[in-house]
């Protein structure tokens, strides 16, 4: 291919009006998001009241389906990474919209616990392939200076999805949940497939640069440039950064927040169904407020992040999730419950993208999959023993209360692990030494 060709290939790629190709792919991961949220994470509540209605499950087992996909994603961070970086990233989408509507088909059909947990495990998995670790991964690798908006217009796929979810509530309501979860296997294979082939691995490939720099020429060789010491927290490996307590408490900071998030996503419907009288539609319709909050703080969440501390807003947003979740633990009318949206849904937006721009700052992006993937193995915690608290509480007292009283108090301490998550340096131990992890002393926040 001549240079001219080649060049004009990449204009091509860049889009229409010169638009930065790494754009295309930010629509990408927030379409297929979107999808899985509309049609599984933030559906999953009101399947949950129809399947008690059905079988008379409990919501501790029911809870668990929720904590067993969970497990699956966090379980599978660090093989997912790998299947990332020897498949790439378009490809592990594609197998995981497979997958997932696999997953919806069983679904369809389930008669028992047992194949209740079967299904959910293939959807589980099938999810995690095309959803948050994937697309965060390519974000990652096409954004520095924008890497928080970046992320964050990504993860409005999954706001958008919250919003979106009030017309699978209406499926669910009109056809039944056998027939919605058909037909949703079809609808993650057609928008799916069609989204996948937006997904590109780095920049570099297609000859253009992070954050949108000038294509580099193809067919010569470039000049060597001098080699520059890597600034600090940029370009650990894994082994690097599970070193630094940095890399721990930011984990235990995002496992604290999940507590409460994934807990919501179980069983908010069912309080305000059973715990305030709401009907199902009444409820879903009062919660149509949490994902447009959701999706204002993502928004706003990303180009913040790129211009004050990332950790500042994580620890003040903590406290958000605390305060509303005791407004929502003893709520008595709807002005409580209004109060909880604000304050959830907001804190869960600014909040939620910059958890994984923190660690691609702290750690840079060359392993950013394998340590997300690492940290994932963490906060699961988080996102197995959030639902499984409430609905064992629940089970035992009757009521919620107790529960998210419990979960407000573990949101509140996660702001003290945002705290104590300093930036990462790396130190010399003395000449010719290996390479060691430290700490800065005290400064302000990143």
């Amino acid at each position: 291919m001549t240079e001219a060709a080649a060049q004009a290939d990449v204009g091509r790629q860049r889009g229409a009006a010169g638009l930065f190709y790494g754009w295309w792919v930010v629509v990408a991961g927030a379409g297929l998001q979107l999808v899985s949220a509309a049609l599984l994470a933030s559906a999953f509540g009101s399947y949950v009241v129809l399947l008690r209605d059905q079988f008379g499950w409990s919501k501790t087992t029911l809870s668990a389906a929720s904590s067993l996909r969970e497990l699956v994603s966090g379980g599978t961070g660090l093989a997912q990474a790998s299947l990332i970086e020897r498949l790439g990233p378009r490809r592990v989408c594609q197998l995981g919209v497979v997958v997932l509507a696999l997953g919806f088909v069983l679904f369809s059909q389930v008669q028992n616990v047992a194949e209740f947990f079967g299904a959910f495990f293939v959807m589980s998995v099938g999810a995690s392939l095309c959803g948050y670790i994937t697309v965060t991964y390519t974000a990652v690798q096409w954004f520095e200076r924008r890497r928080a908006t970046a992320i964050a217009l990504t993860t409005s796929g999954f706001a958008l999805g919250g919003v979106a979810v009030r017309l699978t509530v209406l499926l669910l309501e009109g056809l039944g949940w056998r027939q919605t979860a058909l037909l949703s296997a079809a609808i993650v294979l057609v928008l799916g497939l069609a989204l996948c082939p937006l997904i590109r691995w780095r920049p570099e490939q297609m000859g253009l640069e992070m954050d949108g720099g000038p294509a580099r020429p193809r067919g010569r060789r470039r000049e060597a440039a001098p080699v520059r010491p890597p600034l600090p927290g940029q370009d650990f490996t894994l082994r690097e950064a599970v070193r630094t307590r940095a890399f721990w408490f930011i984990s235990f900071g995002h496992a604290s927040a999940l507590f409460v998030v994934s807990a919501m996503n179980v069983h908010l419907v069912s309080q305000l169904k059973e715990g305030l009288g709401y009907s199902l539609g009444y409820a879903n319709t009062v919660l149509l407020g949490l994902p447009i909050l959701l999706l204002v703080g993502t928004l706003a969440g990303g180009p913040l992040g790129d211009r004050l501390s990332k950790r500042g807003i994580a620890i003040v947003c903590m406290f958000m999730h605390a305060g509303g979740l005791l407004l929502l633990a003893h709520a008595s009318n709807l002005a409580m419950v209004l109060g909880f949206e604000v304050l959830h849904g907001l804190a869960w937006g600014l909040r939620g993208p910059l958890m994984a721009a923190l660690r691609a700052d702290y750690f840079g992006r060359s392993e950013f999959g394998k340590i997300l993937g690492a940290s994932n193995a963490i906060i699961i915690v988080g996102t197995i023993s959030g639902p499984l608290i409430a609905g064992a509480v629940y089970d035992m007292t009757g009521q919620y209360r107790v529960g998210f009283d419990i979960l407000a108090a573990i949101a509140a301490a996660g702001s003290v692990f945002f705290m104590l998550a300093a930036r990462p340096e790396r130190g010399e131990k003395g000449a010719g030494a290996e390479t060691a992890m430290t700490l800065t002393p005290e400064r302000s926040l990143d």
